[in-house]
């Protein structure tokens, strides 16, 4: 199977299927904040956590939270417990107020809490601000870890509003800042690349964190294999796209990747692995389109496995996946035939042959009846052939039921089809011998009846 717009179709839907996850946004709400005011943030991806963890990196002093502050940050509090998102920004625009009471620290984690906020209400291109003016306090006022926090904030948020460039942005300068980098970083850094068409960096970025998941014994996430074969894909390189689909069918079999890596074996010309994962999605439950089950036959039938094709089609049409028609009857008894099941076959012709509208197949069948020795049959339907027409070699045709004939001893109806194959040239010398077997014959029977 050569690598077809279909198997480029597989590719693409094989990315969708493995890039379909949940984006987790990881706000930075301050440790110490959470500490004592109790504020809970509604974040649980495994990237958040990491964010929210001390930094082992260093640490900075910065100015105390104040009395008056804290019972500010208080009042936001209670208001968010109760998801009052009105009043949780009323009382922080109060603050926000008479922030000139305040130090560079209380307006930071002010600003953070708007942030919050706005996320907590899915308002997530005005929470873009607030958690900029964080950073706006400088280094002097920011713990590490709410900098460090905040930078991988506002680049999940740009991701989250598809301004990419932004989201690239603001994770590179994170990264160059924090000693918490993962491998969930990389990946995020991967599918921002990807999106602005950076694919060199998007390849580089997901193959570390594949990497930095497996030297660990961790199994990569389907999303990240599926990045990395995709781009691949876009740039031929198919092997290195079929080594990435063996992983995602270990870890995540699903009839797309099984389809997909059959098809890139087929570009690879590695035939037989063509064949053995065409058959292993056929047995997993993959295959359940008329074209792709009739492929599946095909393969069979050209490696030499014929009843394995004859059965799969015949499945196929049993279950109406496989449309009843000529066509595809002629192709099932093509396939017993090459698996010498000549009695399993014509039952099949018979079928094809009534539904097709010409009579080539009913020629078909004239052959296989003189093959059988049935030579009343093989009379009866190549006169059926030649009556519907559409017959490709009626030389051919002629020569079969003139054999027929003299073997039923129908020595005129034999010479009479036998001339008309004379006529074209492809059938003479054959016509010729026959009509010369068939005329000793006749004489010798006609000298045998006069003794």
């Amino acid at each position: 199977m050569k690598l077809t717009t279909m198997a480029k179709g597989l590719s693409r839907l094989a990315l969708r299927v493995s890039l379909a996850f949940p984006l987790v946004l990881a706000p930075a709400v301050s440790v110490s904040i959470l500490e004592a005011a109790g504020v809970s943030a509604p974040f649980a991806s495994a990237q958040a956590q990491e964010q929210n963890k001390p930094s082992k990196k260093k640490t900075r002093k910065v100015p105390a939270m104040r009395q008056a502050a804290y019972k500010k940050l208080e009042k936001v509090q209670e208001a968010y417990d109760a998801e009052d998102w009105v009043g949780a920004l009323a009382a922080l625009k109060e603050m926000d107020a008479s922030k000139k009471r305040y130090n560079g620290y209380e307006i930071a984690q002010m600003y953070n809490l708007f942030g919050v906020v706005y996320y907590s209400m899915e308002r997530y291109k005005e929470a873009i601000p607030f958690f900029k003016k964080v950073l706006s306090q400088g280094e002097k006022n920011l713990p590490v870890a709410l900098e460090e926090g905040t930078l991988f904030t506002l680049a999940q948020l740009y991701f989250v509003t598809e301004n990419y460039k932004q989201a690239v942005n603001y994770l590179n300068q994170w990264m160059k800042v924090s000693d918490r980098v993962t491998a969930d970083s990389y990946a995020l850094r991967a599918q921002a690349y990807q999106q602005i068409g950076d694919q060199g960096k998007a390849l580089a970025d997901i193959s570390v964190a594949v990497s930095m998941y497996e030297k660990t014994g961790k199994v990569p996430k389907e999303n990240w294999y599926g990045l990395q074969q995709y781009i691949y894909f876009e740039r031929d390189d198919y092997k290195k796209v079929a080594a990435v689909l063996e992983k995602l069918l270990q870890h995540y079999p699903k009839p797309v990747y099984y389809l997909t890596l059959a098809a890139m074996y087929g570009e690879l010309k590695r035939d037989r692995d063509q064949l053995h994962m065409m058959e292993a999605a056929y047995l997993a439950g993959a295959l359940q389109k008329e074209k792709d089950l009739l492929n599946m036959g095909y393969l069979f039938m050209g490696y030499e496995m014929p009843y394995k094709g004859a059965k799969v089609i015949a499945k196929g049409i049993k279950e109406k996946k496989i449309p009843r028609n000529a066509k595809n009857l002629e192709t099932l008894a093509q396939a017993y035939q090459m698996a010498q099941e000549l009695q399993k076959a014509i039952p099949q012709l018979e079928a094809a042959a009534k539904l097709s509208d010409k009579g080539q197949i009913y020629s078909r069948l004239a052959s296989i009846y003189l093959d059988l020795d049935e030579n009343k049959k093989a009379v009866a339907v190549g006169r059926k052939a030649l009556a519907k027409g559409g017959v490709k070699r009626q030389d051919q045709l002629y020569v079969v039921i003139g054999m027929a004939n003299a073997n039923l001893k129908q020595y005129d109806a034999a010479l009479s089809s036998l001339r008309k194959a004379l006529k074209d040239k492809r059938s003479e010398r054959s016509a010729r011998q026959w009509i010369s077997f068939v005329e000793d014959e006749k004489a010798r029977e006609e000298q045998l009846a006069a003794i």
